[in-house]
């Protein structure tokens, strides 16, 4: 009875040794409409975007001195995210040669709230450029109204656009404060400004008001090493218009102090300075052998501003071709004029070539 009963489990486990052997069943692999619709999904709620700017330049500053280089003067790579209805994020990381210790940087990280197809209203929150000043310009340099005035911070804002009318305001806690006063979130700003295409027509109108020029990346570095806080905020005006018909554009914009600094804080010609900065461009975009072609001519001028390190005019002159898709090559001619020596200039000229092959994607 032994031998039979061991026989039959012998039997079962014999039988049963196929199945025991079989290696787990793997997960079935998605198929290709499913990564396609995956892929749709993602490509509908994240973008990338990237820019590189390779420079090369020569020219002679103030002091006579020339000179030349080849820089990698930018790579941006940017991510927007459409979270949901409601909400959306965004970063760019930024890199320039000699900036920042050569590292890369989080330029820019916000996050807003709003959904402009169901309410013109809009709150952002995070690191940003402020509203204060359009700056744009077809030059390879960057105007000085933008050297004078851009502010980059940490803030809230609350916008609106419609209609073609758009306006925002915010606030932040900017490095520089007023002297014995509490570190809290003290500087405000605000902008108004109208928007029209109507066939080859377009146009842009807008104002800015900040209350703390200080706080300006350009005067927030210069005060740390002067005054480091000031005995009162520097109000600011920023003014920009543009009107394109075709190919053609027209810019204009203007930046100003409207009190002065302190002695001390920002000096000019023995008192306080009171810095404004102002640009004109014309522009005009046509199409040769099936390439974009750009030509530009410009003047900026600056007032009370040497204590930046900025000049007093500047004259321009650029060309860019797109010699590839998402690709352009620019030439730009610059030259400028240094304060005289009873201003704290030089009373010197400057100039500069500079090449620059640009791809954005």
């Amino acid at each position: 009875m032994k031998k039979k009963i061991i026989g039959m489990a012998g039997l079962l486990l014999l039988s049963a040794a196929p199945a025991l052997a079989e290696p787990p069943k793997e997960a079935a692999a998605p198929e290709k409409g499913e990564l396609a619709t995956l892929a749709e999904k993602v490509a509908n709620k994240v973008k990338f975007s990237a820019l590189v700017e390779v420079e090369a330049f020569t020219g002679k500053d103030f002091a006579g001195a020339k000179t030349s280089d080849v820089s990698l003067a930018t790579v941006e790579l940017g991510l927007e995210a459409k979270i949901t209805d409601l909400v959306s994020a965004n970063v760019v990381a930024l890199y320039e040669e000699g900036a920042e210790d050569d590292h890369l940087i989080i330029n820019v990280g916000t996050i807003t709230l709003g959904n402009e197809e169901k309410s013109p209203f809009y709150l952002t929150a995070g690191k940003m450029y402020m509203p204060f000043g359009s700056f744009e310009s077809a030059m390879v340099s960057d105007p000085l109204t933008l050297e004078l005035a851009e502010t980059r911070d940490t803030a809230l804002l609350a916008g609106f656009a419609a209609a073609g009318w758009y306006g925002s305001l915010y606030t932040f806690n900017g490095e520089v404060d007023k002297t014995g006063s509490n570190d809290t979130m003290s500087t405000f700003g605000a902008n108004f400004g109208y928007k029209l295409e109507e066939g080859d027509w377009q146009m842009d109108l807008g104002a800015g008001w900040l209350n703390n020029l200080g706080n300006s990346n350009t005067l927030r570095d210069h005060l740390a090493t002067t005054s480091g806080t000031v005995e009162g905020f520097t109000e600011a005006l920023a003014l920009h218009g543009q009107i394109q018909y075709g190919g053609w554009k027209v810019m204009a914009e203007y930046v100003a102090a409207l009190d002065s600094f302190s002695p001390g804080e920002m000096d000019f010609a023995g008192r306080g300075a009171k810095p404004k900065a102002w640009q004109l461009e014309l522009t005009h975009t046509t199409e040769v052998a099936e390439r974009e072609v750009t030509l530009a001519l410009g003047y900026q001028r600056t007032e009370e501003a040497v204590a930046l390190g900025l000049p007093e005019h500047r004259y321009l002159a650029a060309i860019g071709v797109g010699i590839f898709d998402h690709t352009t090559l620019a030439l730009e001619y610059r030259h400028d004029q240094d304060y005289d020596l009873a201003q704290g200039g030089t009373d010197e000229s400057a100039h500069q070539v500079v090449a620059q092959l640009a791809v954005e994607f």
